[in-house]
């Protein structure tokens, strides 16, 4: 169905018509000028992302249910971040004349699949018209006790640094997938040169046995077993709430976090910048998946640079005190990977043969990296 049949408050009414309450701090939610929350006793935790088309993701190898999925989680990671709870989410969208109403429905499929997980209520938004590709605009409101959020300028001397899960999958995730576009439109080219060659030279047996293969030229699909780990990183990321309630339960309360969303090597010098210190973190310790591993190893890449710089890996990053050495060890999901030192000693990679090299910022910059 066209999305303007529909008009805006129509099709607002069909995509949020049965969305239920979940939180308390949700008094009204979706239906009037601006959805009510009360937050007696917490404080309020607020962020918000921009995704566009081109840039942030490519629908050339991303649905709409998995972009819905992933525009929440990038979300609801930046609470966790702050050791908060996600409560709310308020979800903007302008579309251009290709997408339906179904398509619509398909991205918040998968928004409520995300926010269902965590039991966000989404409480409102707005949609518009583009001239130029699909806009998404998310805004996530969650909660947390004042003494409990966690700040990135909290770390310490000697604190141990910690990752969650591991990293570089998301970034070869991608880099797989842009591998098969490549080759998917570069048959694609191919097929129609050698079509207009055949029509130019009024060949009509080629024409038809062209014309009798174009299905399965345009219908090309990669094979991608082995790699589905890498997809999945990538197309479906996973926010890491699930490390806060774990350090909670082990008694470990972090003295810095943040999500690792540009790059290790990027968060990390965040840290030792707000936190006016420095770091060293051990190459051989960085964890890294076996799928990462040989993707990397295939595309003639250094794993280690993908795993401190590509990003979107949506893990936690985060010190702790040293005093909590042996409570880390039995965490299933996390590892240590260094420590903090003083500011004068800079950020340091310590590599497998023991050389020390200057830890710099390679990942995604929002402001200037875009896709070609």
């Amino acid at each position: 169905m066209e999305i303007s049949k529909l008009g805006e408050f129509g099709l607002i009414k069909r995509l949020t018509k049965d969305i239920a309450i979940k939180n308390e701090s949700t008094v009204y939610g979706v239906g009037d000028d601006c959805a009510v929350m009360h937050y007696p006793d917490k404080e309020v935790l607020m962020t918000t992302d921009m995704l566009m088309e081109g840039i942030h993701f490519d629908l050339t190898y991303m649905d709409l249910e998995h972009l819905g999925y992933k525009s929440a989680m990038v979300n609801l990671s930046d609470i966790f971040a702050m050791n908060g709870t996600p409560r709310q989410l308020v979800v903007s969208l302008a579309v251009d004349k290709r997408f339906k109403v179904e398509d619509v429905e398909a991205f918040y499929r998968g928004l409520r699949a995300a926010c269902d997980k965590w039991n966000v209520d989404i409480v409102g938004g707005d949609t518009t018209s583009s001239y130029t590709g699909l806009a998404i605009s998310i805004t996530c409101i969650g909660d947390a006790p004042k003494d409990e959020i966690i700040y990135r300028n909290g770390a310490k001397e000697t604190d141990i640094i910690c990752v969650s899960g591991d990293l570089g999958a998301s970034y070869m995730g991608l880099q797989l997938l842009e591998r098969e576009k490549t080759v998917y439109y570069g048959q694609i080219n191919d097929f129609n040169k050698k079509l207009k060659e055949a029509k130019n030279a009024d060949d009509k047996n080629k024409v038809a046995a062209l014309e009798a293969k174009r299905k399965e030229v345009f219908d090309f699909q990669p094979d991608f077993s082995g790699k589905e780990y890498l997809l999945q990183r990538q197309i479906q990321p996973e926010a890491r709430g699930d490390i806060n309630q774990k350090l909670k339960e082990a008694g470990i309360r972090p003295t810095s976090m943040m999500d690792i969303s540009d790059g290790l090597s990027s968060e990390l010098l965040h840290i030792c910048s707000q936190s006016h210190c420095g770091c060293r973190i051990y190459e051989k310790n960085l964890p890294i998946d076996y799928q990462t591993a040989v993707m990397a190893e295939e595309l003639n890449m250094n794993v280690t640079t993908c795993a401190l710089n590509g990003g979107e890996d949506y893990e936690l990053v985060f010190t702790v005190p040293i005093g909590d050495h042996e409570k880390l060890e039995g965490i299933e999901g996390i590892r240590q990977i260094g420590y903090i030192t003083k500011e004068n000693l800079g950020a340091m990679l310590i590599t497998r043969d023991d050389k020390e090299f200057e830890l710099k910022a390679q990942g995604w910059n929002p402001l200037f990296d875009q896709k070609d």
